[in-house]
This record gives structure tokens, sequence and C-alpha cells, in this order.
């Protein structure tokens, strides 16, 4: 699997980098006792590092801000994922249970401050394009009732036959990780100005994450 950029997202955004990698044989539960006490400890190490206050000065932070502004996106009303997890931790709410596999990656993201997503390998058909949407297209994200028209010019990226995200923030429905999930595709979400080797780290991590909680006993 690779994702190509089309030419014309690299001419605006020529520094920015995105990574995929595929993590094969995972076993995904509702829940887990031992994740649930994990998710206590990375919450004390995100409460000593940020708060709500300052958060929205953090340079990670900024950066993600700034590039949903340069989308049209209002970044005080839609919040780019990391620094939507990190103010639930900081307010008390703690992160939501979804499955094992999508709370290890949501840790990881909030731990890094780097948004991370990731889709159901069996479900995704071909390459994976990063390119501008075109008017009309339709997008079904998770939790969504109806689809979206999407006005043209979104971020989006696709499979050979339709689209699994508006860039960085939103996943569609039908790749979605499940119970039944066997094969992920992980993204890490960089912006313009994040390094690789900062989204390398993020990726290190949620791997390491999503190995310890998601392991198929079996194999």
């Amino acid at each position: 699997m690779k994702l190509a950029i089309d030419e014309r997202v690299r001419e605006r955004f020529p520094d920015l980098v995105v990574l995929v990698t595929e993590i094969r044989d995972v076993r995904v539960r509702e829940n887990s006792d031992e994740l649930e006490k994990f998710k206590l400890e990375v919450y004390e190490r995100v409460k000593s590092r940020y708060n709500l206050e300052s958060l929205k000065d953090d340079p990670t932070v900024r950066l993600y801000r700034d590039f949903f502004w340069r989308m049209g996106i209002d970044p005080t009303k839609i919040r780019p994922a990391a620094e939507a997890l990190i103010r639930r931790i900081l307010g008390g709410e703690g992160l939501p249970t979804i499955n094992t596999l999508v709370d290890a990656y949501n840790l990881a993201s909030a731990e890094s401050c780097i948004a991370l997503a990731a889709f159901d390998a069996d479900k995704v058909e071909g390459d994976m394009l990063m390119r501008f949407a075109e008017e009309g297209e339709t997008f079904l994200g998770i939790g969504m009732r109806e689809p979206k028209i999407l006005k043209g010019g979104e971020l989006v990226v696709s499979d050979s036959k339709r689209l699994i995200a508006i860039y960085p923030y939103r996943d569609a429905d039908y790749s979605k990780i499940t119970l039944q999930t066997k094969n992920v595709y992980l993204m890490t979400c960089g912006v313009p100005g994040l390094s690789s080797e900062r989204l390398r780290k993020a990726e290190e991590l949620a791997i390491k994450y999503i190995t310890k909680f998601c392991r198929n006993k079996s194999t």
C-alpha cells in the first residue's frame, strides 16, 4: 500500500508529510481492563505537559490550527484531532471507549500531539490518493446519518473507488475499524511545518500501543 499525493496538493503544501504503514493480524476487542488502567497513566503524562489555558499556543497545536484555517476550517469549532483528545483529558472527561485499537492510537495521538487515523485495510481498494475534492462528491463519515455533499477543494484521501477521509479530521464510515478488523492501515497525519522525525516518533508510539493491546495471541 502506498499513499500518493496529487501534484496540486504538493504545489500548495510542498513540505506536507504523511506516513502510512500497515499493521497485520490484529485482534480488536470492545474493551480491555489492562488498557483502561493504562489510559490513566497516559492521562497523567498529558496533564503534566499541557493545560487548557495555554494549549492553543502549543507549537504543534498551532501548526494544526494554522493548517485548518488555510483549508477553510475554523479550528475553534472543529478541533484538530489531537487537540480535541488532549482537551478531553485536561477537562477530566477522558477518552471515549470505542474499541481497543482505536483507543490505543487515540492515546498515542494525545501523548504525541499528532493526528492519527486508521482504516480497515481489507476494505480499502487499491492505493490511496490525497487530492482536492471535486464539487458534488459525497462523503459519509463515521457517525454521520447522511452523506455530506462536498463543495470542492476540500483536502481528501480516496482509494480507487471512494473517499476514505477528509484530511486530517474525519474518516469514512465504511473503512472504519471494527471488531472484525484484522489488518490496519495506520496514517500519521502531518501538516506543513511538522518534520518527518516528529511524525515517525508518533507512528512508532501508535504501533507500540496497538501491538501491546491488540496482539492476536493465536499467532
